[in-house]
C-alpha cells in the first residue's frame, strides 16, 4: 500500500489523545500547573492544526479514501470530547455546554451514516454555520486549557468560557438545520448494499 500522508497524519493526531490527557495527571513535581496548561493547549493545536492539513492534503494530493473519510471526524470528535471531559475535571467549563456540544457530535454522527445509507450524505454538505462553531470551539477549548493570559488586561479564562457559551449556541443552531435537511429523508428505505460512510459534517 502506497505511504498516504493525510492518514498518516489523522493517525498522529489520533496518537495525541493520550499523550495530551496524561499532561494533566503528571505529579507536579515533573510539570507544573502552568507548564501542563501550556503544553496541553500546544498539544491540542498541534492537533487542530493536523485536522485542516489532511483535509488540504488529502485533495491537494488525490490521496482521499474512504477510510480516511471515516477517520479524520472521529479522530477530531474524540480529541474535542476527550479535551471537555478534562476541562470539565479541572472545573474550567460548564459540565451542560460539554454535553451539548458532545452530544451534538454523537447525534450528528449518527444522523450522518443514517443518510449515508439513504444515499443523501450530499445533503448535510458542511455549511458556514458549521465552520463558525468549529472555530468557536477551538477559540474555547484552547482559552480554557491555556488559562494563562496572552494578551494584557484581556482574561483568558473569560474569552475561554464566553466562546464555549457561542459554541454550544452555534452547536444546536447548526444541529436544527442538519436535522431540518435530513427531514425530507427520514422516511426512505436504506439502499441496496449501501452501507458506505459519508464525509463529516461539522
Amino acid at each position: 500500500m502506497p505511504f498516504n500522508l493525510p492518514l498518516a497524519l489523522t493517525w498522529i493526531r489520533i496518537a495525541l489523545i493520550p499523550a495530551f490527557v496524561g499532561v494533566f495527571y503528571l505529579p507536579h513535581d515533573w510539570m507544573t500547573p502552568t507548564q501542563q496548561n501550556w503544553t496541553g493547549a500546544l498539544i491540542f493545536t498541534i492537533a487542530a492544526v493536523t485536522d485542516w492539513a489532511d483535509g488540504y492534503l488529502a485533495r491537494k494530493l488525490g490521496q482521499t479514501t474512504p477510510f480516511g473519510a471515516f477517520l479524520d471526524p472521529v479522530a477530531d470528535k474524540l480529541m474535542v470530547a476527550a479535551a471537555l471531559i478534562i476541562l470539565v475535571q479541572m472545573d474550567r467549563a460548564d459540565p451542560i455546554l460539554a454535553f451539548i456540544i458532545v452530544g451534538r457530535e454523537i447525534a450528528i454522527s449518527a444522523l450522518r451514516e443514517w443518510m449515508a445509507l439513504v444515499g443523501q450524505s450530499k445533503s448535510l454538505a458542511v455549511s458556514t454555520l458549521g465552520k463558525f462553531k468549529t472555530a468557536a470551539q477551538l477559540t474555547a477549548i484552547i482559552a480554557l486549557l491555556l488559562q494563562e493570559p496572552f494578551i494584557p488586561g484581556l482574561s483568558t479564562p473569560m474569552v475561554g468560557k464566553i466562546a464555549l457559551m457561542i459554541a454550544a449556541v452555534l452547536t444546536l443552531w447548526s444541529m436544527f438545520y442538519y436535522l431540518r435537511r435530513a427531514a425530507p429523508h427520514m422516511g426512505r428505505r436504506p439502499l441496496a448494499g449501501n452501507t458506505t460512510s459519508s464525509d463529516s459534517a461539522d
